[in-house]
């Protein structure tokens, strides 16, 4: 992957944290972006292909900068990981009926719109081949008691990838690692790392006509790496 750029937001931590480190490690141009910079910074000492930037998906004109900056260290980009998310509350007692307005707000905000708002600002710097990858879950299809504004959240992500995969010509897609113990799952799930090869395959090996507008789960990773 010597050639190849990525972006992968909310990288400081989690999910994010574990592309950034397994996609370096591919030897992969990775920008990696998170509101607290600190983090990014120290992955980006430890890898001399991460470059890391401060930036809030919140904030198209953050974003906006975001994708310059990484369109400028390659020609192009050519995976996007839109992994930046919050979950303001625990899982499973998240009563929807109770859910403050601002928190209801902010979590949409974060996880829709700023998944809008990344593919959005990426799409001018996207190379031909270029493929955007979306991490979401089962609670976005399947109800569950307790998931509050978060499980709408990632069901809006999901239409929106939905959304993108028909209106432009690189590939979008969701990525569902299940369960996986973050800030966002209160800890509970597999260890981000082992799921961190589940997005270097859905970035490079797994069929476009498998991903483009579609849910790739890790049934569907294990079947094909087996």
């Amino acid at each position: 992957m010597d050639e190849t750029t990525v972006v992968v937001t909310g990288g400081s931590q989690g999910i994010g944290a574990a592309c950034v480190r397994a996609f370096a490690s591919e030897g992969a141009t990775v920008v990696a972006c998170a509101r607290e910079v600190d983090p990014i910074e120290t992955m980006a000492a430890r890898f001399e292909t991460v470059e890391a930037v401060r930036a809030d998906v919140r904030d198209e004109y953050d974003v906006e900068r975001l994708m310059e900056t990484a369109a400028r260290l390659g020609e192009g980009i050519d995976i996007v990981v839109a992994n930046a998310g919050v979950n303001h509350g625990t899982p499973g007692e998240m009563n929807l009926a109770a859910e403050p307005y601002s928190r209801f707000d902010d979590t949409l905000r974060t996880n829709v719109r700023g998944v809008f708002t990344t593919v959005k600002e990426a799409v001018p710097h996207l190379s031909d081949g270029a493929r955007i990858l979306v991490p979401s879950g089962s609670i976005a299809r399947e109800a569950k008691p307790g998931m509050g504004a978060y499980a709408i959240s990632k069901a809006g992500t999901e239409a929106l990838v939905r959304g993108f995969a028909t209106d432009i010509d690189q590939t979008v897609g969701v990525v569902d690692p299940g369960l996986v113990a973050t800030e966002v799952t209160g800890g509970q799930g597999r260890d981000p790392e082992d799921v961190a090869p589940m997005f270097l395959w859905a970035a490079t090996d797994c069929p476009t006509e498998d991903l483009d507008g579609q849910v790739v789960d890790l049934r569907a990773w294990k079947k094909a790496t087996r």
